[in-house]
């Protein structure tokens, strides 16, 4: 797919763990063609002023300086990595990343049908590696993962002051290994343990199904994620929906990290109605472009589905249906609002630059705001409980966080306890013993592993119910409406 100034370059952003990013190559950017580097030298030709040749002149006495007098021995392609990485990170932007050339061949490695990992998204928030958003169906979710928690540690190796590459190399790992991970979830008063076991995960992006409500069948199409098939995959399920007559449509981001700007484009020009337009892109250079839809008249009302994991791509498409007169409901998105460009290096690393910022169609830029909903629905507080500490034992007369967060899964699955302050008492015990009984578990009232294990499936099953899903009920309503 060409555009005037740019070449969009299919690259799956799908990875075990990455930046959510919308990912845009440049035929004219540093006016190479994608692909190539220019060579050093005319580099520093281009700039061909004295404070060029000084900077440069700083960095290699530097080097030698750290060659020849440093008491630690140190590999020179590790000064050489650190360098480059230090200039990356002295742009202080999160999505600009340096990767060695042993980061870019695992980065690579990933971008298959499908790869082995825990199966999350996550980008580099304030200094902390946080989860964007976990897979559907992936071993991340299945654990109770969810978008916002914060990754402190890795079996037991801190990820403070790490690279989002080199964490990624941490929580990565062969099928079956085990990964534990100490995250940090807003509402905790200290962090928690969770084991997951790495898998196998399809990298699926679209699922669809069809929803009765009031006696009228609306369509419903969830995308995970816009990967490289992304957009056909969309064609091919919204036109299954249509040969249904669905009298309406419900389009689910939740979760959704982003990815390729292309796929969203594509799907977009399926959506948008009256040709109208999908996205602005603003290059560095002040000028922009727009990107319109091909679809003439609308066929039915459109609701998206939105929360704080929809990031990126998944913006782009909120923001384009918003702003064409289609309604957003959920919650506030996460806030991304750059493009990211890929630059192989000639020793085959590559640097990760931010070079344009995109905007909705009424040019917002929704950058560390996010897009608001039309209608605000929060989901139940059980949505929101962390998963139980793995390897710890809670029983009658505990006191803490822990057990506050039991208690709260416990009412979540109908299964409400006498307090819910975090003391542990004769009624959170019983509670405890009616959950065991009906799973076929000894009625010990403590929570032991297969307990804990037994309470997150049940929670998790309890989530996916769509009569307990507010967020969708609220979308149906509204398409209900629309369509008297």
């Amino acid at each position: 797919m060409f555009i005037k100034r740019r070449t969009l370059v299919i690259i799956i952003l799908a990875s075990v763990f990455s930046t959510c990013l919308i990912t845009l190559a440049g035929a004219k950017l540093y006016g190479q063609a994608w692909g190539q580097q220019a060579p050093v030298s005319s580099m520093l030709n281009a700039g061909n002023s004295a404070q060029t040749s000084a900077d440069i002149k700083k960095m290699y006495e530097a080097y030698q300086l750290i060659q020849s007098s440093t008491l630690w021995k140190v590999d020179k392609s590790k000064l050489i990595d650190g360098a480059v990485e230090g200039m990356v990170k002295a742009l202080d932007d999160p999505f600009s990343t340096y990767m060695s050339k042993k980061e870019a061949t695992d980065f690579r490695s990933s971008l298959e049908s499908s790869f082995q990992g825990i199966g999350a998204e996550v980008a580099l928030k304030n200094g902390k590696i946080t989860i964007v958003s976990p897979y559907k169906g992936s071993p991340a979710e299945k654990a109770g993962l969810r978008s916002g928690d914060q990754i402190l540690k890795v079996n037991g190796v801190s990820l403070d002051g790490m690279s989002l590459s080199e964490a990624v190399t941490k929580i990565r790992g062969p099928k079956g290994t085990k990964a534990e991970l100490e995250i940090m979830r807003t509402g905790l008063q200290s962090p928690t343990n969770v084991v997951v076991v790495r898998d196998d995960i399809p990298l699926e992006t679209v699922y669809s199904d069809t929803v009765v409500k009031d006696g009228k069948t609306f369509g419903k199409i969830e995308i995970s994620q816009f990967a490289e098939e992304t957009a056909k995959q969309f064609s091919t399920e919204l036109k299954k929906l249509e040969a249904k007559k669905i009298q309406g449509l419900i389009v689910d981001v939740r979760g959704n990290p982003g990815g390729l700007l292309n796929a969203v484009v594509d799907i977009g020009k399926m959506l948008v109605p009256n040709k109208g337009t999908i996205l602005q892109v603003q290059y560095s250079d002040g000028q922009k472009e727009e990107f319109h839809s091909t679809l003439q008249q609308a066929k039915y009302p459109i609701v998206v589905l939105a929360d704080k994991g929809s990031a990126s791509a998944a913006e782009i498409l909120a923001g384009a249906l918003q702003d064409n007169g289609y309604k957003v409901v959920g919650t506030q998105t996460f806030g991304k609002g750059t493009v990211q460009n890929t630059l192989p290096l000639k020793d085959e690393s590559q640097i990760k630059l931010t070079i344009a910022k995109w905007l909705t169609p009424d040019g917002t830029w929704i950058h560390k705001k996010g897009i608001t909903p039309n209608v605000k629905v929060e989901q139940p507080d059980y949505f929101n409980a962390a998963p139980l500490p793995a390897g710890k034992e809670l029983h009658k007369d505990m006191i803490g966080p822990d057990v506050q967060n039991l208690q709260l899964i416990l009412k979540g699955l109908s299964l409400p306890t006498d307090r819910s302050d975090g003391y542990f008492d004769n009624g959170t015990e019983q509670a405890v013993k009616t959950f065991q009984g009906q799973h076929s578990l000894p009625q010990t009232g403590k929570v032991d592993r297969k307990t804990a294990q037994a309470l997150q499936d049940a929670l998790i099953k309890r989530i996916r119910e769509p009569q307990n899903d507010l967020q969708l009920q609220a979308a149906l309503q509204v398409l209900a409406h629309s369509t008297k």
